[in-house]
């Protein structure tokens, strides 16, 4: 693990510490109570729904992955998926897993160029999936009213409409446009150049723009088919909705009765908003997010334990599997 992963980890626990004590500061064993009497059988179901969500991110990947090298397996897709999952908990914005990602497959015999290409189809259909599932909740709210108004609530969630749908805009034109990514290069050298970080120019500027013609060659090869294309959005977007469900799952949990669309509308607004938050996994924002919004249908100390128990499906889990496949060797 890496100094700046400690550092990512010490801001974790700080956070996570500060999260407790407002979560837990009223009504301490009352909250203690319901997190010790959540149904085994829907706490399963939530895990299971997680384990879900890993698995189809894998599959999105490894489709993504066979356009470029059809002996590429899938339990180094799974694997890739899982080690990911500690470096987007660990890092702001979750931007260590996609480093990470190019890196590993470069390790597995694909060029940066193609590796970087993979990932960046990876974040794009991602982000459209989260854009997707953002716009029904918005339409839904408006045509049905779900939740009040409240105009911080929903300033940070407009915000974080608009920061995601750049995000899709920027990814596009990293993808598709190679002046922008020459201009980039271009860009870096004449910086680098003026810190004394670039020794060889143009050794440095041949092999990028290697890797710029390389991206985009396999930009071609991926974006190629509609139909592909489509698919894995289609992929991220079940698998999106199976994560939202995770909510609903700890809900049932407590023996409460609450429409699972309501809950999807709740955990897509929670997750737009909490997209933007600068702390590794989002945290405060999305735990704000998640009590405000769950807070229109659920009450008192059951709200915070479920909250709590949602948080660890979500982010702890996915951090703790990380760390172990992490550290597991890959065959």
């Amino acid at each position: 693990m890496t100094k700046s992963n400690y550092k990512s980890g010490i801001v974790i626990i700080i956070v996570t510490i500060i999260v407790l004590l407002f979560a837990l500061k009223d009504d301490f064993w009352e909250k203690i109570n319901y997190l010790l009497s959540f149904n085994i059988w829907w706490l399963i179901a939530g895990i299971l729904l997680v384990i879900a969500y890993w698995l189809l991110k894998a599959v999105a990947i490894y489709f993504c992955t066979k356009k470029i090298n059809n002996k590429y397996e899938f339990k180094k897709s799974l694997k890739l998926t899982l080690d990911t999952q500690f470096f987007n908990a660990v890092t702001p914005f979750s931007l260590g897993g996609q480093p990470y990602q190019i890196y590993r497959l470069k390790k597995q015999g694909f060029t940066v160029g193609e590796g970087m290409n993979i990932i960046i189809q990876d974040c794009i259909v991602y982000q459209i999936a989260l854009i997707l599932l953002g716009t029904i909740a918005i339409i839904a709210n408006c045509y049905f009213g779900i939740f009040p108004e409240n105009s911080l609530l929903k300033k940070l969630v407009v915000l974080g409409y608009i920061v995601n749908l750049a995000v899709i805009v920027i990814l596009f034109a990293v993808a598709f446009n190679t002046k922008a990514n020459k201009a980039i290069l271009n860009l870096g050298l004449k910086l680098g150049g003026k810190l004394r970080l670039i020794k060889d120019e143009n050794a440095f500027l041949e092999r990028n723009n290697q890797i710029i013609s390389n991206f985009h060659k396999s930009a071609i090869v991926l974006m190629k088919s509609k139909k592909h294309f489509i698919n894995i959005i289609l992929i991220n977007f079940v698998a999106l909705s199976l994560l939202y469900l995770v909510p609903y799952t700890l809900i049932m949990g407590l023996n409460l009765d609450i429409n699972p669309l309501l809950v999807i509308v709740a955990t897509a607004y929670v997750m737009i908003m909490g997209s933007f938050v600068p702390l590794p996994g989002g945290s405060g924002g999305l735990e704000y997010g998640f009590v405000n919004f769950f807070g229109t249908f659920i009450i008192g100390a059951k709200l915070s334990s479920i909250m709590i128990a949602w948080r660890f499906l979500t982010y702890y889990l996915g951090l703790i599997v990380g760390a172990i496949s992490l550290n597991k060797k890959e065959e």
